[in-house]
């Protein structure tokens, strides 16, 4: 198990609205992470507050020691991690979790990213270019604010299409509408990626099953210790081998998880009703 750590923050920039980067020395996080783990977090190393909370890894750099966190800050929690000066301390336990899986050979990685959840995407482009593999991001969101992590991509020479809901930058609408565009090209294989809101997910979810892709999808459950004890994190995931559905900690098994398993909320009855249809066929 990931030992917990009191770490320094060693930079702090905050962007539009109420999002920050922060970056940490932590030696294992920045040597071990993968893309699509996480760490628990928290401001201060007292007991107050009691919690860590989850953030995706946005980047590492092993040399300096560090990792970044791309949060907005909405709750008590990460309220208190953004307003940390450079040189405050905080608690953390990481790396944690089931990272991405690349794509097979031959299939480009086609990444979704709901506003902040576009954070775990940037290590995973990085560990894709490392392999010598392609990847494409789709980037929404309400409005362009929410769309604060994109000249990392482009200065990496990564396609990135922004989509908003106002149409203040990109496509107007939902993300998943330029993503099945680009499908509707006939690019060839392909391996879909989503990290955000959980409406998003399903979405991309359903645009995989419709077309017969390979998906994985980043969970973001409530989580209150990251390691398995709590079970406030647990979903619903269905596997071929398993006659009914199980629940699995999202902070152990997950959070990265095969689209086509997971029982999504209401999604119980029309699973039942697939897996009738399957066993008469």
């Amino acid at each position: 198990m990931p030992a917990n750590r009191d770490v320094a923050l060693v930079a702090r920039e905050v962007l539009e609205g109420a999002y920050v980067l922060l970056t940490f020395r932590h030696p294992e996080v920045a040597r071990e992470a993968r893309a699509g783990q996480f760490v628990m977090i928290k401001a201060g190393t007292s007991a107050d507050p009691p919690l860590r909370r989850p953030f995706s890894i946005l980047a590492v750099d092993p040399e300096r020691e560090t990792f970044s966190l791309f949060l907005k800050a909405v709750g008590a929690g990460s309220r208190a991690l953004a307003d940390l000066p450079p040189g405050g301390a905080a608690q953390c336990v990481g790396p944690l979790g089931r990272p991405f899986e690349p794509p097979s050979d031959g299939s480009e990685a086609l990444m979704v990213a709901g506003g902040y959840g576009i954070a775990p995407f940037l290590l995973f482009v990085r560990e894709l270019r490392r392999a010598g593999r392609t990847g494409r991001v789709f980037y929404g969101g309400r409005t362009v604010a929410d769309l604060q992590v994109r000249e990392p991509f482009t200065a990496l020479g990564v396609s990135l299409v922004p989509a908003t809901e106002d149409g203040s930058l990109g496509h107007r609408g939902r993300v998943t509408a330029p993503l099945e565009e680009y499908l509707d090209g006939g690019p060839g294989p392909a391996t879909l990626y989503a990290c955000g809101p959980d409406a998003m997910m399903r979405a991309v979810a359903r645009v995989a099953e419709r077309r017969g892709l390979p998906a994985q999808v980043s969970l973001d459950p409530w989580m209150g210790c990251g390691v398995g004890t709590c079970l406030g994190c647990v979903v619903r995931i269905q596997r071929p081998d398993e006659p009914q559905a199980k629940y699995r900690c999202a902070c152990t098994e997950g959070p990265v998880f095969d689209a086509a398993t997971v029982v999504w909320p209401g999604e119980a009855a029309s699973l039942a009703r697939r897996r009738a249809v399957e066993v008469k066929g």
